[in-house]
């Protein structure tokens, strides 16, 4: 049952960073001008970078592939957006910004606890017992 419930936390995780991945390559120039509008420096630069830390960890975490990792790289991704983007003192920002925290914490369980028994990583990288 457990790794059940890892792997359907795991796919939980995924949707928001994959569905985010989609809407900012749907809407490049827009997501870029966004970025500007917010002082973040070389959004041209940083939005491949933030598209690739999105897909690269949504389909680490649904895959069980390296998952610890794509946990990271989707932390990183949340801290950037979280700095630029949801200022906890305006109150509505709050909601966003806690909603990044608790992603965060998520994320985090992934990092601590690794993908779990359903994963790729399992079933590619068992070690054989002696």
């Amino acid at each position: 049952m457990n790794a059940i419930i890892q792997l359907l936390g795991r796919l939980a995780l995924t949707a928001i960073f994959a569905l985010s991945a989609l809407g900012k390559l749907s809407d490049f120039p827009g997501t870029v001008e966004k970025m500007k509008s917010v002082s973040v420096p070389a959004p041209e630069v940083l939005l491949p970078i933030s598209i690739a830390a999105l897909v690269l960890g949504s389909l680490s975490l649904a895959l069980g592939l390296r998952a610890r990792l794509g946990a990271l790289a989707l932390i990183g991704f949340l801290m950037a957006a979280t700095w630029f983007f949801h200022n906890p003192s305006d109150p509505e920002q709050m909601i966003a910004f806690l909603k990044n925290l608790a992603l965060m914490g998520g994320l985090l369980m992934v990092v601590s606890s690794g993908s779990g028994s359903l994963s790729l990583d399992r079933l590619l990288f068992k070690k054989k017992k002696k």
